[in-house]
């Protein structure tokens, strides 16, 4: 099939690079959103997030006519679905985002068109667009009703891409790709196969989200090793970032960095899904995942402990971001300890975060976002919350006169 238009529903952290790519190839994208500011800035050629080379891919589509976006969704060939999947209270997975997509899709499917699902879904999700939109749409067939002769083709690609490295590994990682029958695989793959330059792997939806689900579990759980070795480590007076180094000497160990907590729209959520999924199974990774969000708490009462020597303490936060050299602020725990030591120092404390230009809400009246010279110049307690670039490059001797706890081991790697 050859795929003449492409629509992408959510233009943001994963849409819009993939929206770029695509137009990259000479598609017609039509790129949907519910924000309006963000389709105003695509349209004028211009980015609503931080990501190296999309604003410039951006420019270049919007420009030469291959890329528009728009609020409403419109007839295409492909509609690659790439909305929010939070959590709710309870850690149970918040679908609303996607049934607000497939309920929008909808009323503009045509035989023939190619659904696709980008979001990290909990197992079984991909299955459940397809239930809404069927029942928006009597008067087509979906896969779960005609199996191979189906109308429209359903299929989840889970996106497995790093922030800050978005457009290269779009096109050079593997994608795996589950359509709910062997067909809506085919047609996926050819899809993909647009831009993708790694091998498109198929196999079943259930699989596929399965699959995502599996690899960022798998990382949550390393990661909760190296922070709960860390909180050991400050316990016996040992320097954790040495003995990470000498640990790794060994020829079959590789531990990862620990940090203030663990960020972002996958890793800190993606690993509930399994839970939700399979309670009385899931132990261990419901283990890493209370280790890992433990640890901003324990990041918060060291820096409450190091205050004490003074008597009004100035607190200077490094970083807001999830991880270095980007904007992204979504479930950071960076952003969590700021709110958190600003209900305590109230007035006092102070955040450098250099890839975002204005406070969230959260923090917006009750911290003061300042450059790094004055934060280091003012503050008395330095808690470096990110390893972004700019801080890296900070002469140590600069911090020498305060105390510094550092959750991303910058110093002890300087």
């Amino acid at each position: 099939m050859e795929f003449e238009v492409i629509s992408v529903i959510g233009l943001g952290y994963i849409g819009l690079p993939t929206a770029a790519a695509f137009a990259a190839r000479r598609k017609k994208v039509i790129g949907v959103d519910v924000n309006q500011r963000a389709v105003d800035t695509i349209n004028r050629g211009e980015i609503h997030i931080v990501e190296p080379e999309l604003d410039m891919l951006v420019h270049a589509a919007v420009t030469q006519g291959y890329l528009r976006a728009t609020t409403t969704p419109e007839p295409a060939d492909a509609f690659l679905v790439a909305v929010p999947t939070p959590f709710m209270d309870g850690y149970k997975p918040d679908l609303s985002y996607i049934e607000a997509a497939s309920r929008a899709i909808a009323p503009v499917l045509r035989k023939g068109n190619l659904v696709v699902l980008e979001s990290t879904s909990p197992v079984g999700a991909t299955g459940q667009m397809a239930a809404w939109m069927a029942a928006l749409r009597p008067d087509l067939s979906f896969p779960q009703q005609a199996g191979e002769n189906s109308d429209i083709r359903i299929a989840h690609c889970p996106e497995r891409v790093l922030p800050g490295h978005v457009l290269r590994e779009l096109v050079e990682n593997d994608r795996v790709i589950g359509g709910m029958t062997p067909a809506c695989s085919e047609l996926a793959r050819e899809l993909y196969q647009t831009f993708v330059r790694g091998e498109c792997i198929l196999t079943d939806a259930r699989t596929a989200e399965m699959c995502k689900l599996t690899e960022n579990s798998f990382r949550d759980v390393n990661i909760a090793f190296a922070n709960e070795m860390s909180v050991i480590c400050d316990t016996l007076d040992i320097n954790v970032w040495e003995l990470i180094r000498l640990a790794n000497r060994h020829p079959r160990v590789s531990i990862l960095q620990p940090g203030p907590g663990v960020g972002g729209h996958c890793i800190a959520v993606d690993p509930w899904f399994i839970v939700d999924s399979a309670p009385e199974q899931a132990r261990l990774i419901r283990t890493a995942r209370n280790v890992n969000d433990d640890k901003p708490r324990y990041v918060v009462e060291r820096v409450e402990r190091a205050a004490r020597r003074f008597r009004e303490p100035v607190i200077a936060c490094l970083g807001l971001a999830f991880k270095a050299n980007i904007d992204d602020l979504r479930e950071s725990p960076a952003l969590g300890i700021a709110q958190e030591l600003a209900a305590r120092f109230a007035g006092q404390v102070l955040v450098v975060e250099p890839n975002i230009r204005a406070l969230p809400a959260v923090l917006d009246g009750k911290v003061r976002l300042c450059e790094l010279n004055e934060a280091l110049g003012a503050a008395d307690v330095i808690l470096i919350l990110v390893d972004h670039a700019q801080f890296k490059r900070v002469d140590p001797v600069r911090m020498q006169a305060k105390v510094v706890i550092d959750t991303r081991g910058l110093l002890a790697n300087a």
